[in-house]
């Protein structure tokens, strides 16, 4: 019986054939491995990519939300409103600036953070919120900016999964104040190490960013502010930029992937798409009562699954200092119980696709 792994780096390296070694050879030749040309040319590109005026390359997407949130003037004693459901990062970044996690619950349908829950949270310590656009679909931003502008807050998009996304014809990340973006290697667009950047349409912001990326220096030697180094290498800024070139097509292939489940696979609660959105499908998610049951079947007939979160941030170990139980977060308690992710890369065939969507529909039946 053929392996499906859940994941499989290789085949999108496949994909791309010989353009990253060359990309990865001109850096190599080049001589010039840090803040150099390759990074200005993807921080330029992805910023037409995205309609953003400003991209800035930084280290990881931790480190993003960490300096994005500095450079609003957010840190010690301030509020971030975020979701527990999530990946750990995100926290792990507000926590890292400075300020306070807080904490909403989500959307059970999209998973995205629940604007009902928001307003309920905001204290005159609360600076911004945090919105994540999990799994590749956004949350709703109407509701959430509306939100911020009542009361005065900056609004965090964070973009980690869901690259080029659209919220009413336009894309994540150019709808708040400011975003933020994971290109670890499983991103949709990943680099082949870590990576993160961070958008933004205003130039004061992103002058404090460019600066506190390379240790708050106006220029080599001449420091303005306090800082850090989180700097994009010139190798991961040459391959996005060829992975970028192709990430309507890859962004297209995995939504074909997510229609051939979607018409095919039963038995189990399928991602929605709100309608004035798209899904790029980072992750295709299912949700049953019986989800660990279903993912132990599931390997025993040769598909790897993951879960997408088992645990909540509020109930992480390195989180207790919150202070929330269990039982505080009721909708993202629920969805950690229930959540499967599927295969969905570059390795898989047709007949694989098919084989996923009938053996879950089977175990289910």
């Amino acid at each position: 019986m053929k392996q499906i792994k859940f994941n499989e780096l290789k085949g999108q390296h496949d994909f791309f054939g010989p353009c990253i070694e060359q990309a990865v050879s001109r850096v190599l030749n080049s001589g010039w491995y840090i803040l150099g040309p390759e990074l200005e040319a993807y921080e330029a590109e992805f910023s037409a990519y995205n309609g953003n005026r400003f991209t800035i390359g930084v280290a990881n997407g931790t480190d993003a939300i960490e300096i994005a949130l500095n450079a609003l003037g957010i840190g010690r004693g301030d509020e971030v409103i975020t979701v527990g459901h999530t990946a750990i990062a995100s926290a792990v970044g507000v926590f890292q600036s400075g300020a306070m996690v807080v904490l909403a619950d989500i959307d059970p349908q999209t998973y995205g953070m629940d604007p009902a829950h928001v307003e309920s949270l905001i204290t005159p310590r609360t600076k911004a919120l945090m919105p994540v656009h999990l799994y590749g679909h956004p949350v709703d931003l109407t509701a959430l900016k509306a939100i911020a502008d009542k009361h005065g807050l900056a609004l965090v998009e964070d973009c980690s999964q869901a690259h080029g996304a659209l919220f009413e014809g336009k894309k994540v990340g150019t709808h708040g104040h400011i975003a933020v973006f994971s290109l670890y290697p499983t991103k949709n667009l990943g680099a082949y190490g870590d990576a993160g950047m961070i958008t933004t349409d205003d130039p004061a912001l992103a002058d404090k960013c460019y600066k506190m990326r390379n240790y708050g220096q106006r220029a080599t030697y001449y420091s303005v502010m306090m800082g850090r180094n989180s700097r994009m290498d010139e190798i991961q800024a040459a391959i996005l930029r060829e992975k970028l070139k192709r990430l309507p097509e890859m962004t297209t292939y995995r939504q074909r992937i997510a229609a051939t489940y979607g018409a095919n696979m039963t038995g189990v609660t399928l991602p929605v798409t709100r309608p004035n959105c798209s899904h790029v499908y980072h992750l295709y998610v299912v949700r049953t009562d019986r989800r660990d049951w279903l993912k132990d079947q599931l390997a025993a007939q040769g598909i790897g699954s993951l879960v997408h979160y088992p645990l909540p941030v509020h109930l992480q170990e390195s989180f207790q200092f919150l202070g929330l139980k269990e039982g505080t977060l009721p909708e993202t308690e629920r969805a950690a119980k229930e959540v499967l992710s599927m295969p969905l890369h570059f390795s898989l065939s047709d007949a694989d696709i098919a084989r996923v969507a009938a053996t879950v529909s089977g175990i289910m039946a």
